[in-house]
């Protein structure tokens, strides 16, 4: 088993590793710092599995998921994130993400998440699941951002946590009026004016 893990911060990168390691049938444990690092590491390396941070610098975890599922069809993903289970998981289960764990998961939990991704199984939290389940055939989990564009999504997010468009722009690398553009397409999509309502949104549906 040849595992590449992403994430911006080197001290989960460590810890994340130290975990692996004691499964057994673990051949590689590498790992990259952001999109870019992750898309070169698999442009030269077979990895069964890829533990990814859906906020990243630069291009999101979403984005590179996508990015991953498109070049590389058989290499499993598995998503980890600080965000809430019930809204991420869905997006990123839907672009084909064989998993999702919040980072609070626990080591054994984590490990049993790679055993059944790597052989070939889709792994979500029993929470999850009964949530899935209960509200299955329901509105909730059609709602007005599943409309979004991956990149539209990661803009909603960082408008709604109040960064400006300088901000998101220089950390996504595109200028202000790309930026600018992103958000009257999320609003006109949404149905939304301004910035407070995009905010009141996101806080309603636990998007933040």
């Amino acid at each position: 088993m040849n595992i590449l893990i992403c994430d911006d911060h080197k001290i989960v990168r460590e810890g994340l590793k130290q975990i692996l390691m004691q499964l057994d049938g673990v051949a590689t444990i590498s790992d990259a710092a952001d999109g870019n690092e992750l898309l070169l590491h698999l442009n030269t390396h077979v990895c069964d599995i890829v533990l990814l941070d859906i906020s990243l610098p630069g291009r999101s975890g979403l984005e590179v998921l996508q990015l991953v599922k498109q070049k590389w069809p058989f290499c499993n993903v598995l998503m980890l994130s600080m965000y809430p289970q019930e809204q991420y998981a869905i997006r990123a289960l839907k672009l084909g993400a064989s998993g999702y764990l919040t980072k609070d998961t626990a080591s054994a939990e984590l490990m049993v998440a790679v055993k059944k991704v790597s052989a070939g199984g889709k792994y979500i939290s029993g929470a999850l699941a009964e949530n899935l389940a209960f509200n299955l055939g329901s509105d909730k989990y059609r709602q007005k951002h599943d409309i979004l564009s991956v990149r539209e999504f990661e803009i909603l997010i960082k408008l709604a946590n109040g960064m400006s468009l300088q901000e998101i722009g220089d950390e996504l690398f595109i200028s202000n009026k790309t930026v600018s553009t992103y958000r009257s397409r999320i609003m006109d999509k949404m149905e939304l004016t301004r910035n407070t309502d995009l905010a009141r949104y996101c806080l309603e549906n636990k998007l933040i």
